[in-house]
């Protein structure tokens, strides 16, 4: 593979923004047919070299040169790039949900005969594309009614009827469960076999592992170095150095939890499905939480614990049943938002970009967002200590921002994740639900985060984590709660908890003692 000559050569890209450098005097050598990763912290500049490689940036908007099969290429936008075979899969997919699939594979490609769009050559070939990626799925299903991980496989499909000869992968596997990552490593190894290059970003570094031929490891806009790992392997912990410039002894602050008594209870919570009437996503729930404790959840996609954390949070999802909370004991209702935030519950939501941040507001708006009465005088907003207040959790959590009037939506995911919290925390809640509170960010911003969650807890506050990644509830947790088809099948103290006989609770809808 070494020896065909280099497919894509970025030489000394330079990007700018207003106020901050993202990429200078970057570089990057990709051959073909190669799986080439990407590595570097949130704010690395990952994204920004894809968008430029791409298009999305055009050429004149940075500074340095592209060399692509051999020749200089100048593109103006991303059709120009797709022209030339290279199609960018972007963390976001790009579909319309309310379209089928054959529809999200061919829009604005459209297959045409006498000035018509031919459909009935636009499903055969949407077929062949989709079994080409191990899609199965009758073409005119709608994609809204499919899996995360199903459309992932339409975006593909849509990068083949391009023509693709260079795919671009933004962490393709950030939100998908472990059985369908699997099957998408297991699709790029197969382009691989094809010819077909690929570039990937991701922060999961078992799975960069597991599946690239090169490594470029790129820090505050700048590269590091790019790792053959055909020649010398792929170190793991050479990789973390090079993201954040230093060791990382440890994946998990040193923490000596300090546990009291227990404040929070939920007993026999029986929430139903939204829609499907005859299906309940709670089925007697009960778990408890102690002053000073982190509280991890763990279980298989579908199992139940998002449904389970937003039922709580002011029955924010479903249909509520039956059950009861108490807090010191003394009996709560939490029939609304409102209500919880005023028992002193505070929930950050897995989709930060949804649902927890409005990416229209700048940092400061975010910051306060979730209890305003906290600076208002006399119904009027106090933009000066909404200011201070930004300004003291910007500095406190470490926020990579030039300042608190900037966009949400300029920040790298890692440092979005920072406001949600510093917005949540500005509440001053005795009990913090974290669904998924580090996906899709960085080793060296997941640190920082379990620093900040480990702080809360120090403070006697009531954590609990929502995670779909095992390791992390182990290093992290004082206890684990499994849950199973709506039910909590179990806990586990931290010392007692493994992989295995977590997955064992997991996938058992046997109850054993929860409390």
């Amino acid at each position: 593979m070494d020896a065909a000559p280099p497919l894509l050569e970025m030489r000394s890209i330079t990007k700018e923004f207003p106020g901050v450098k993202a990429l200078e005097d970057v570089n990057l050598l990709v051959h073909q047919g190669e799986i080439h990763a990407i590595c570097g912290e949130n704010g690395a500049g990952k994204s920004t070299l894809m968008k430029v490689l791409s298009g999305v940036y055009p050429y004149g908007s940075y500074h340095g040169s592209i060399v692509y099969q051999g020749a200089e290429t100048r593109f103006s936008d991303i059709r120009s790039s797709e022209r030339a075979g290279i199609v960018i899969i972007h963390q976001e997919l790009a579909l319309v949900p309310g379209m089928s699939i054959t529809e999200n594979i061919f829009l604005g490609n459209e297959p045409r005969r006498f000035g018509r769009i031919d459909w009935q050559a636009a499903n055969r070939r949407a077929r062949e594309l989709m079994s080409m990626v191990g899609l199965r799925d009758d073409p005119d299903t709608l994609v809204k009614d499919i899996g995360v991980g199903k459309q992932q496989l339409v975006e593909i499909a849509k990068a083949f009827a391009k023509d693709v000869r260079l795919l671009i992968l933004d962490e393709p596997t950030a939100a998908l469960n472990e059985t369908d990552s699997r099957h998408l490593l297991d699709l790029l190894r197969g382009f691989r076999e094809r010819g077909i290059t690929s570039i990937m970003i991701s922060h999961k570094l078992n799975e960069i592992e597991a599946i690239a031929d090169s490594i470029t490891i790129l820090r505050d806009g700048h590269t590091i170095e790019t790792i053959d790992v055909r020649r010398s392997g792929a170190d793991e912990d050479r990789i973390v150095r090079g993201m954040v410039g230093r060791e990382l002894s440890s994946r998990f602050p040193e923490h000596r939890p300090e546990i009291g008594e227990v404040f929070f209870e939920v007993r026999d919570w029986t929430v139903r499905h939204p829609i499907s009437t005859e299906r309940l996503v709670c089925k007697g729930s009960s778990f408890t939480v102690r002053h000073g404790e982190i509280v991890g959840f763990a279980g298989l996609m579908g199992a139940g614990r998002t449904e389970l954390a937003m039922s709580l949070f002011g029955r924010s999802y479903g249909v509520y049943l039956g059950g009861q909370v108490y807090k010191d004991g003394r009996p709560i209702e939490l029939r609304s938002v409102a209500e919880a935030i005023g028992h002193g519950l505070a929930y950050v939501s897995e989709d930060r970009k949804a649902i927890g941040l409005n990416l229209l507001d700048d940092i400061k708006t975010s910051v306060v967002a979730a209890k305003l009465s906290k600076i208002t005088r006399n119904g009027v907003l106090d933009k000066a200590a909404q200011y201070h207040q930004a300004e003291t959790y910007r500095r406190s959590l470490r926020i990579k921002t030039p300042s608190v009037d900037e966009g949400v939506v300029k920040l790298s995911g890692g440092n979005q994740q920072k406001v949600v919290l510093a917005k949540w925390m500005f509440t001053d809640p005795d009990l913090l639900i974290l669904d998924e509170p580090t996906r899709g960010i960085d080793v060296g911003a997941k640190y920082e985060i379990y620093g900040i969650i480990q702080q809360l807890a120090g403070q006697g506050k009531g954590v609990v984590v929502i995670s779909s990644e095992l390791p992390e509830l182990i290093g992290l947790c004082d206890r684990i709660y499994t849950v199973a088809e709506g039910q909590v099948t179990g806990v586990t103290a931290r010392r007692d908890a493994d992989p295995e006989t977590l997955m064992k609770k997991m996938t058992s809808t046997k109850r054993t003692p929860s409390r």
